[in-house]
């Protein structure tokens, strides 16, 4: 077993885990966007296992004025055949430690209101909820 980055060849393997947790994001629009992230030093970060894709996050280091230098956790997904077998933990202490090489202050995360089991798993993991995300939606009006 191994963590590490995943290339782009990898990305129908990323999709197929993550679709699990983004289930209405095509696969067309996946490669789209993590093109697009790629240019903001978006990084794919995968627990590998006999060549099967156990967990997968997305995560950039970031710098803004209230988390100073952060590593920002964009996706954090288990397969759901390998959920509750602590792959979520293991890779938060991965990613923990990515953080601390990066010079970062924090690790900052942001999940739907509705993820009670997500919000346990991570207060668990020692993160405490710190601040409300606000969203307005502009559409895309023709």
């Amino acid at each position: 077993m191994q963590i590490r980055e995943l290339d782009l060849k990898e990305l129908l393997m990323a999709y197929e885990v993550v679709s699990q947790l983004r289930t209405t994001l095509t696969y067309d629009e996946f490669e789209d966007l993590i093109y697009e992230m790629r240019k903001s030093e978006y990084k794919m970060i995968g627990i590998i296992d006999k060549e099967m894709l156990i967990a997968y996050a997305g995560i950039a280091i970031q710098t803004n004025l209230y988390h100073k230098r952060h590593l920002f956790v964009f996706d954090l997904v288990t397969d759901e055949k390998y959920r509750g077998k602590k792959y979520g933990a293991m890779m938060l202490e991965y990613l923990q430690d990515y953080a601390k090489m990066g010079m970062c202050e924090n690790i900052v995360l942001s999940s739907g209101f509705a993820r009670v089991d997500a919000h346990k798993f991570y207060e668990k993991n020692g993160f405490l909820k710190k601040s409300f995300v606000f969203l307005k939606s502009i559409g895309n009006e023709k």
